[in-house]
């Protein structure tokens, strides 16, 4: 889609791209954590049903994130909250003997 705007150099087009689908879903994912709420906040984004975007959602693989908040306690007062931290390993694989022949 392309619209015409005459200005006083000229008419001057712009183009308009719609967001897609998997736009809408990073959009949703960045708001909240919970599943259902990531399917309804894509699904009025894109005004499509719900159960397209939950098939769709459900595709995408989950992010990974590199930190997690674990509150443990039963009491309010003695909650103690730990953040856990995933660090990727960084070792290097040997090139296989095939690869060297």
């Amino acid at each position: 889609m392309s619209a015409v705007w005459n200005t006083k150099f000229g008419p001057r087009r712009v183009r308009h791209d719609p967001p897609t689908l998997k736009e809408a879903i990073v959009a949703a994912q960045g708001l909240t954590d919970q599943l259902l709420q990531q399917v309804e906040i894509a699904a009025a984004l894109m005004e499509l049903p719900v159960d397209v975007v939950r098939a769709e959602l459900l595709k995408a693989a989950p992010s990974r994130k590199s930190e997690h908040i674990v509150t443990s306690g039963g009491r309010e007062r003695l909650a103690r909250t730990v953040v856990v931290e995933r660090k990727p390993s960084r070792r290097m694989t040997a090139p296989s003997r095939a690869a060297r022949t």
